[in-house]
C-alpha cells in the first residue's frame, strides 16, 4: 500500500504538483550545480564570459534532463498500454475460465441428480 491510496482525488492532484514542483526544483538545482562545477576549471575566462557559459551550461544540461523525462514518460504511457491489453485479455480468460467450470459443475451436479 502507497501513501496516496487512501488520499482523495484533489489532494492526490495537490500531491502530485507539490512533488513535480520539487523535482523541478532539484532539477534546476542540479543544473546550477553541474554548471558551476563545469566552469570552476576555467578561471582563464573573464567572469563575464565564465557567468555566460555556466548559464548556458545549466539551460543546455536542464534541456537534456527535461527531454530525458519525456522520453521516460513516454515510455510509462506504453507500457501502462501494453500492460492493460494483456490485463482485459487475462480477466477475460479468467472468466471465461470461470464460467466453463461452473458450467461444468452444474453439469456434474444435474448428472449425479438425475442418476438418484
Amino acid at each position: 500500500m502507497t501513501a496516496m491510496e487512501g488520499l482523495p482525488v484533489d489532494l492526490r492532484a495537490f500531491h502530485n504538483e507539490v512533488e513535480g514542483h520539487l523535482l523541478a526544483a532539484a532539477a534546476h538545482e542540479e543544473s546550477r550545480t553541474a554548471a558551476a562545477r563545469f566552469t570552476a576549471g576555467l578561471d582563464w575566462l573573464p567572469e563575464g564570459q565564465r557567468a555566460e557559459l555556466e548559464r548556458q551550461f545549466a539551460a543546455e544540461h536542464l534541456a537534456l534532463a527535461r527531454a530525458s523525462w519525456q522520453r521516460t514518460a513516454r515510455r510509462g504511457e506504453e507500457l501502462r498500454g501494453e500492460y492493460e491489453t494483456v490485463y482485459r485479455a487475462l480477466r477475460a480468460r479468467l472468466l471465461a475460465g470461470l464460467l466453463l467450470g461452473v458450467a461444468l459443475l452444474v453439469a456434474v451436479d444435474l448428472m449425479v441428480l438425475v442418476s438418484v
